[in-house]
């Protein structure tokens, strides 16, 4: 296997079919939900998967966000794209203090290895020049998922972007003080 190499994804180094090997499988046993006026670990089970033409939409998204000047990184294992993260604008909040971390994930044969904090660092180092604040992430509620964003610091939005929450209301809208 080869060393991970990290990098802002660009045009020159991404294109509509890379993400064709790319796993987003991940078997969900139980979600948080908003219930009672709390947060509750409940029995939701489904897989979640991405096709050949889900990825394939996905990458096509992530490219045209980057020729629109969205910033994107990426992680690589050889020519193989393991990993990535998309910062989506423009800023937003009561202060403008917020940027969307729009995509964030990593190939299901590399996770656990790290390489998810380093594209949320570097997502983080580019929210920074942006000038943002804070990263808003409206995260999948999958109990494995929302335990990586808490390991990684991130807790519930002091301010809940509605029109990201409407788009998946069954996901946890969190922050990350930068």
């Amino acid at each position: 296997m080869n060393k991970i190499q990290y990098a802002q994804i660009t045009e020159h180094n991404f294109s509509g079919t890379s993400l064709d090997a790319f796993v987003r499988r991940q078997e969900v046993a139980r979600c948080w939900r908003w219930r009672g006026g709390q947060w509750k670990l409940l029995p939701v089970a489904y897989v979640e998967d991405w096709d050949l033409a889900g990825r394939r939409l996905r990458a096509g998204k992530l490219l045209r966000s980057v020729q629109d000047g969205e910033a994107a990184y990426g992680a690589w294992d050889g020519d193989a794209l393991v990993g990535f993260a998309r910062l989506a604008g423009p800023r937003f909040g009561s202060a403008m203090q917020y940027i969307d971390l729009a995509q964030f994930h990593v190939s299901a044969p590399y996770r656990g290895r790290g390489i998810g904090r380093t594209l949320f660092s570097m997502a983080c180092q580019g929210a920074r020049v942006m000038g943002a604040k804070k990263l808003y992430i409206s995260a999948h509620s999958a109990e494995e998922t929302m335990a990586a964003y808490r390991a990684l610091g991130c807790v519930e939005a002091e301010e809940i972007n509605w029109d990201l929450a409407k788009k998946e209301p069954c996901d946890v809208q969190m922050e990350y003080s930068l």
